[in-house]
């Protein structure tokens, strides 16, 4: 990656799973830095804190990515306000929902909850990126960002457990390499990556903080500063790769 950061001119942008922790801080900096019009965030929680803010760049659209239905319809619905996307950043991901927990051993295994973990983590992101494609050709830098996890890292797994959350990780990763190649193809200037946020201090990762030191548990506003600042320095050449929140390109 280059390391000479120009600072990013305002584009039109999405922001997928803004409704809270990740996304919604992409949603406050992307406003703060004036990086974005229009802005184009959807929510799946219609008590959202997204849904306060009041600003005209910022257009709020509800969407369950489990539903690709409602994928298309969104997607219409931005084509008809803009013909061009250059910023999409999918934030959605579910690591446990209250009943459903991280499975420590495989007799926790069961099928329904393994493929809610494809649902969510691996599928809604692949069929955002066939629906959203083309928005995505144009003659401007494009960028295409999911957020993954260090522990979908197939590489780097020394301890096992998480079984769910893990694979459908790694498989959004593979869905992500497939459509960075494919892009290739028939959005030649969009970047494509996934990107390991760290542990950040949202609800996702509030039960397994306990031995996580304090210097490496990460506030909302940095993760996205840091995210920020990677997405930045993305040149065409780094599409299809898996980047840590530091910018160091992390094994498959």
């Amino acid at each position: 990656m280059n390391q000479e950061i120009e600072k990013a001119p305002q584009v039109a942008a999405l922001v997928v799973g803004a409704g809270q922790g990740i996304g919604l801080g992409f949603v406050r900096q992307l406003l703060e830095g004036d990086r974005a019009t229009p802005l184009y965030a959807t929510y799946r929680n219609p008590d959202s804190e997204l849904l306060q803010i009041a600003d005209s760049r910022l257009h709020c659209l509800a969407l369950d990515t489990t539903d690709e239905t409602q994928i298309a319809a969104v997607v219409q619905k931005i084509q008809v306000e803009t013909s061009a996307l250059h910023c999409v950043i999918n934030c959605v991901g579910v690591l446990h929902d209250g009943t459903m927990q991280p499975e420590k051993s495989l007799r926790q295994l069961n099928a329904d909850q393994l493929l809610y973990y494809f649902q969510v983590n691996s599928i809604g992101a692949v069929l955002l990126a066939k629906h959203i494609q083309p928005l995505l050709k144009h003659r401007d830098r494009a960028l295409f960002a999911t957020i993954s996890a260090k522990v979908g890292s197939i590489g780097d797994n020394q301890l096992g457990g998480w079984y769910g959350y893990r694979a459908s990780k790694a498989a959004l990763n593979m869905f992500m390499r497939n459509v960075a190649i494919e892009y290739k193809r028939t959005c030649p200037r969009a970047i494509v990556v996934t990107l390991h946020p760290g542990t950040t201090d949202t609800e996702l990762s509030r039960p397994f903080q306990r031995n996580v030191p304090p210097e490496k548990l990460f506030s909302v506003e940095r993760t996205v500063q840091q995210l920020l600042t990677v997405i930045d320095s993305l040149q065409e050449t780094d599409s299809g790769e898996f980047f840590s929140w530091n910018g160091d390109r992390l094994p498959w």
